[in-house]
């Protein structure tokens, strides 16, 4: 597991952003980057679900009521120092590609100021 405190001040946030649909084998594309991430021993990695979306296909997503979507967008991030992102990125690319969807991938700077798990009471 990793020192916490080895994360805290430069780091980077990994940002994929997929389709709701998109899928590695049966399992949901999301979810396998998620524990891909977690055995590769990311520092922490989100799933975010989106409202609406369009991309290079330009075809809006929404989950409005008369137009529901089956194909929300997904965010999903994970934060964790720049050696440990660029190690990930070609078993992520991997991934991308065998689930043979669209998306954007991008990797932005991160400073963080905390980053600690919940105490045991």
């Amino acid at each position: 597991m990793q020192d916490l405190q080895d994360l805290n001040g430069d780091s980077k946030l990994l940002r994929i952003f997929i389709g709701e649909r998109d899928k590695l084998g049966h399992q949901p594309l999301y979810e396998a980057i998620l524990f891909a991430a977690r055995k590769h021993g990311m520092a922490g990695c989100t799933v975010l679900r989106g409202i609406m979306s369009f991309g290079a296909g330009t075809v809006v997503h929404t989950v409005k009521l008369i137009d529901i979507s089956e194909d929300l967008p997904i965010v999903v991030e994970i934060v964790d120092k720049e050696d440990k992102i660029n190690a990930f990125m070609p078993i992520l690319h991997e991934m991308m590609e065998k689930a043979n969807c669209g998306g954007l991938i991008t990797i932005e700077k991160a400073y963080v100021l905390y980053y600690s798990h919940r105490k045991k009471t």
